[in-house]
């Protein structure tokens, strides 16, 4: 019997990201199981997906008054508290820092090949409209582990989609999505056989 990998997914908005997943789970072709939704925004389209998937939910804003320190604590304590061992971001548009015990237990996806057309409000479409106005005719998508900086940390995989000289930011958000549908799947794949294995290590098999 495959073990499944407990994973908590953080959202912001039309959840398709999320979506996606729920649907990979569903195949059979994801050995997740989700544990726990979270939402910066209770309006939210991803938290009926999760609903209607009967995942649990809880919508944690970013208030002004809180420190850095207390916004990471009001994510990752409830994700502590589900026993998720895999941290998704799936279009979560916040910054939020990453704990010392979750570190490498995050995971991203970006609309770009890193570290091109990336940082600081390099999100959606603005990094579909960079890409042709910079002219490149290759751009894709990366999977990473997420620190404490925006769209940095270590690589898990790349994909890679043709940039064409008709393609509008709409367009090439497009086409980008469609390989995001399978290099983040493929990606938590990896992180579940390396959990797998390590799970087995420490029972002594």
């Amino acid at each position: 019997m495959t073990q499944l990998l407990p994973i908590a997914v953080l959202i912001s908005g039309g959840g398709t990201t999320l979506k996606n997943l729920i649907r990979c789970r569903d195949l059979g072709t994801l050995p997740v199981e989700f544990r726990l939704v979270i939402s910066s925004r209770p309006d939210a389209t991803g938290l009926q997906f999760a609903s209607e998937a009967s995942i649990p939910t809880l919508v944690v804003p970013k208030l002004r008054i809180q420190t850095a320190e207390e916004h990471s604590e009001s994510v990752f304590g409830p994700i502590r508290e589900s026993g998720a061992r895999l941290v998704v971001m799936g279009g979560y548009l916040h910054h939020v820092l990453i704990p010392n015990d979750f570190e490498n237990r995050v995971v991203n996806i970006h609309p770009s090949l890193i570290p091109s057309f990336c940082g600081k409000g390099m999100y959606g479409l603005k990094v579909h409209r960079a890409a042709i106005d910079f002219g490149v005719k290759i751009t894709g998508c990366t999977v990473h582990y997420v620190d404490n900086q925006y769209d940095h940390g270590p690589i898990i995989l790349q994909r890679a989609c043709e940039v064409r000289e008709d393609d509008s930011a709409e367009t090439l958000q497009k086409r980008v999505f469609e390989i995001e549908c399978v290099a983040l799947p493929d990606a938590i794949k990896r992180i579940a056989g390396v959990a797998s294995s390590a799970s087995g290590l420490s029972r002594g098999k």
